[in-house]
């Protein structure tokens, strides 16, 4: 039901699971202690894993949501001189019920600031407006995530969508409970935006 390889001008999705990305090779990225892991899970929906057994248990979760169609979870790949090197994961968790998704994210540290963020955002709404005949595609950030606001803000925005406002105490993690902002882009609002583009 869902592409196994996306490709868009820098970037390559590519099905996240045990074969794709081998479990010590995560690990070393989802590690607590790995490099600037501080700062990309201080935001993140998930917890940094603190054993090997973490990831591969966290892998096998990924390959049964992905076969269950709950969700599509991609490994992210950079297109240019870097090779294989794994940037971060993406995916699509979805309501059927609602005909609805919602976005997510996390990429490496060194890998900020290149507009991968919504780059990624562009092919997988892509895949649920016109793929997935889905009606809604949403995305949201912790209320202090200034780096990530300023990101789904901007491709909200190319793709007509709108801010739809904070879920009080919605975030429970480390024993505090935090605000969301949510965003959200309808089939209708993309198919606008993206009118002119084809």
């Amino acid at each position: 039901m869902f592409p196994d390889e996306i490709e868009t001008e820098r970037l390559r999705f590519v099905r996240l699971s045990r074969d794709t990305v081998p479990t010590a090779e995560l690990y070393q990225h989802m590690r607590t202690g790995a490099p600037h892991m501080s700062e990309v899970s201080e935001y993140a929906m998930w917890d940094p894993h603190e054993t090997p057994k973490d990831t591969h248990d966290f892998l096998v979760s990924v390959e049964e949501r992905w076969d269950d169609r709950e969700q599509a979870t991609y490994a992210i790949f950079a297109r240019d001189d870097s090779g294989d090197e794994l940037v971060g994961t993406t995916n699509l968790d979805f309501d059927w019920d609602r005909r609805s998704a919602e976005l997510g994210v996390w990429l490496r540290r060194r890998f900020w600031g290149r507009g991968y963020s919504g780059e990624r955002a562009a092919a997988l709404l892509e895949l649920a407006f016109d793929r997935l005949d889905l009606e809604l595609v949403g995305a949201s950030h912790r209320t202090d995530n200034e780096r990530s606001r300023r990101a789904i803000e901007k491709y909200v925005e190319r793709f007509g969508g709108q801010h739809d406002g904070v879920l009080r105490d919605f975030f429970p993690r480390d024993g505090e409970v935090g605000d969301l902002h949510r965003y959200t882009i309808s089939r209708e609002q993309y198919r606008d935006a993206t009118a002119d583009r084809d």
